[in-house]
């Protein structure tokens, strides 16, 4: 089959190729008639812009760079979804890589990426978004990035959620249903969602007249494993908790795990919540209660903030998006 050119549009919309570029690059004072003259013949003609020929007339790679940092398949699967929407809305390829940010010359491997590949901007996911010596050379060079949840969101364009409030409402409807004695599993604080999930929990307590108590607070990672383990040391107390808020899905997971290896049911002798509402919190029983982060939808936002900063089409910005409780059956009122 013959490949469709920008020839063939221009002649199938009986208009000039520089105006069927400057459609399919989105810019601005095109007549919305000519727009979809446009639209109509390349949907007529299946025709799909050659990605080296527009580098090669722009200078630009039409590539977006995502990097991450995040042992959580569910989390990392919705962020690649994300991207990868407006990525393709906008007619640009996605490029993954996953890092380890704590590595000795993580920078000088990102850089190395920026060297090879030359993307047009990257995508930075918790905890690369707060890395100071990445986002010092990012600056520095005057790469464009966008960062997912930064706890530092001074100087970046990208997407928040206000976990720490949502974290202090899930402690108040716990509160509400006659828990007491609510612990928390406590994130990664070397991500700004660790800090601001704890920092919600002590929150939420304060408002419900209770106290802090130290016992109560266990360090996780983020992962399955860190929430079984947080939940033995929990279930082993003299006096245990009735609730457990876990500061993500994936520690609340391995929190209901543990807690049916000991024998104590979920959620007639304890009960478990999280935060982000990954897939997995419906496939798992009892489905659990936690805070929808509309991670996807985030993601897209971000890389839309991103596009807008390099295409130079509007001013770029750090926006925020909504949070959800979703009251599911691993919650009760205490026995």
């Amino acid at each position: 089959m013959m490949r469709a050119t920008i020839d063939d549009v221009a002649r199938a919309a009986g208009i000039s190729t520089k105006t069927v570029s400057r459609v399919l690059n989105n810019e601005p004072n095109v007549r919305e008639a000519m727009r979809q003259r446009v639209l109509t013949a390349v949907a007529a003609l299946k025709y799909r812009p050659l990605a080296s020929a527009r580098s090669l007339a722009t200078n630009r790679s039409f590539m977006i760079g995502l990097l991450y940092d995040n042992r959580s398949p569910s989390y990392i699967m919705e962020v690649q979804a994300g991207v990868l929407e407006a990525c393709e809305a906008q007619h640009y390829s996605m490029m993954v890589r996953p890092m380890v940010s704590t590595a000795p010359g993580f920078v000088e491997q990102v850089e190395d990426i920026l060297s090879r590949h030359r993307p047009d901007g990257l995508i930075l996911t918790p905890p690369i978004t707060d890395h100071p010596q990445l986002l010092d050379r990012l600056h520095k060079s005057g790469t464009p990035f966008a960062s997912i949840a930064p706890y530092r969101a001074k100087g970046c364009i990208g997407v928040l959620l206000r976990e720490r409030e949502a974290a202090g409402k899930m402690v108040e409807h716990l509160a509400s249903l006659g828990h007491r004695r609510i612990a928390h599993i406590v994130g990664d604080l070397e991500h700004g969602a660790g800090i601001w999930r704890l920092a919600g929990f002590r929150d939420g307590l304060k408002r419900a007249g209770l106290r802090e108590n130290p016992a109560y607070m266990v360090q996780g990672m983020f992962s399955f494993e860190s929430g079984v383990a947080a939940t033995r040391r929990l279930l082993a107390l003299r006096r245990r908790p009735t609730a457990i808020f876990a500061a993500d899905d994936d520690m609340a997971i391995g929190a209901i795990w543990a807690a049916s290896e000991a024998g104590v049911a979920v959620p007639g002798e304890i009960s478990i919540c999280g935060f982000d509402d990954t897939a997995i919190a419906t496939q798992v029983w009892p489905p659990l209660t936690t805070i929808r982060q509309p991670v996807r939808e985030m993601c897209r936002r971000a890389t839309e903030e991103l596009l807008r900063r390099v295409s130079g089409k509007g001013d770029a910005a750090m926006v925020e998006v909504a949070y959800e409780i979703c009251l599911r059956a691993s919650t009760a009122p205490p026995p």
